[in-house]
């Protein structure tokens, strides 16, 4: 579904309510839709999408997800956290996953940010090079 230009507007206004001192406020977003739900504007559910999409994305900022062959020692995962809140803000919740299909080293996603040091990954670049070279 397509969203018309003030709907988006109007989604973009609602985000940017949708913050105390700075930060992510919960209670707020969850306010904001009910009240776009009960009033039901025009375009109601493009503009809840609209919103839902925007939160989802200031959300997946502040969350890094950390992917390994193995699991990491408790001081490793320590330092990669203190190094991520070092570059991402200290707010960031850090998550760590196991993923024996990585067969070594790190994938590490923030937002949209994705830092992949898997030997999987430089296994499958090294093929791509060998076959278009």
């Amino acid at each position: 579904m397509k969203i018309d230009k003030d709907s988006r507007k109007l989604s973009k206004q609602l985000f940017a309510a949708s913050f105390t001192e700075g930060k992510l406020d919960a209670k707020r977003v969850a306010a904001i839709a009910k009240e776009v739900a009960g009033s039901k504007p025009r375009n109601a559910l493009g503009i809840l999408k609209e919103y839902r999409r925007l939160v989802r994305l200031e959300s997946a900022k502040h969350h890094a997800i950390v992917e390994s062959a193995v699991d990491l020692d408790e001081a490793m995962a320590k330092e990669l956290t203190a190094s991520l809140k070092a570059k991402y803000g200290k707010d960031l919740r850090t998550e760590f996953k196991v993923s024996p299909e990585l067969l070594g080293g790190l994938r590490i996603k923030v937002g949209s940010d994705v830092i992949d040091g898997s030997v999987r990954e430089r296994l499958r670049r090294l093929e791509s090079e060998l076959i278009y070279a």
